[in-house]
């Protein structure tokens, strides 16, 4: 099976029409799980983990009678993924979750781990499982991932305010020879031309429950920036310019690769993890857009 995936080329040069976005470009890593076995010598979502046997499992402890034992969402090797930038000499970032939904505030428990898979001499069998879980929810299908780097830019609403005003005004599109709705003509860069969407290392981050909201790290106060981005689906009906070579034709909700983890987040949401940029051992937090 070929795993490769290549996103296209983005319909319109965007730096080329508004020259002042090229200092806020920022690399992105587009993930594209798809169905497959991973090991725990792979990078993978849903997949097993290179989990010391002697280091307890983590469980999560709020609101179950009694404590649930988290679910391996995702494990990404730096080898796979540079733009990780792991703390130290670790190498490996694995993330769990609680598999169910927290009310009242429908919150999701994750935890982050950073560890260097050479110290893994002895690596855990079998998991416990979780006693109460949202199967068809928080409960990854394994998937394999093919890595490609992309370029990202802002979400109009973090834009500067007068980088926002120019795309904005469409006679500043029509000069540089792109057709846009004249009534919404920042719609094109949000939908086609600023953040992919999916499952990404890095990048911007993609808004819609609410504007655009800093995040800081509790440690030492520096603005946090994403680190992951766990995704309800692939692509979504206004962003469909993004669908990989490999997987057209495509596009609807039940094509195979629409959602191949087939995990929704919170009404079909996205849980975006953040980082300490300054030291990525700091605590990360998260947000759900």
């Amino acid at each position: 099976m070929n795993r490769t995936r290549t996103t296209p080329p983005r319909p319109v040069d965007i730096g080329a029409v508004f020259p002042a976005l090229a200092p806020l470009a920022r690399p992105a890593v587009r993930l594209h799980p798809r169905p497959g076995s991973p090991t725990v010598h792979d990078s993978s979502i849903g997949g097993p983990l290179l989990w010391p046997a002697q280091q307890p499992w983590m469980y999560c402890r709020i609101g179950h009678e009694w404590s649930n034992p988290m679910v391996p969402v995702a494990q990404l090797y730096a080898r796979d993924i540079p733009l990780l930038r792991p703390p130290g000499r670790s190498d490996l970032l694995q993330v769990l979750w609680c598999p169910s939904e927290h009310d009242p505030d429908s919150s999701i428990p994750v935890e982050v781990s950073w560890r260097t898979a050479a110290d893994v001499t002895d690596a855990l069998a079998a998991p416990p499982e979780p006693f109460e879980a949202d199967e068809y929810l928080y409960i990854p299908k394994p998937c394999v991932l093919a890595p490609e780097q992309i370029t990202e830019y802002p979400h109009y609403g973090e834009l500067p305010e007068e980088l926002r005003e120019q795309t904005k005004d469409p006679a500043l599109w029509q000069a540089a020879g792109v057709v846009v709705d004249e009534a919404n003509p920042q719609q094109l860069y949000d939908d086609a031309l600023s953040h992919a969407p999916g499952w990404k290392i890095g990048g911007w981050s993609r808004w819609g429950l609410t504007d655009p909201v800093p995040r800081f790290c509790v440690a030492c106060g520096t603005a946090m920036v994403p680190l992951l981005t766990i995704a309800s689906s692939e692509w979504e009906r206004n962003t469909t310019s993004w669908i990989p070579y490999e997987d057209q034709p495509a596009g609807a909700p039940d094509d195979i690769w629409f959602n191949p983890p087939g995990i929704t987040v919170l009404d079909a949401n996205r849980l975006q993890l953040y980082a300490c940029p300054a030291n990525g051992g700091h605590p990360h937090t998260s947000l759900v857009q």
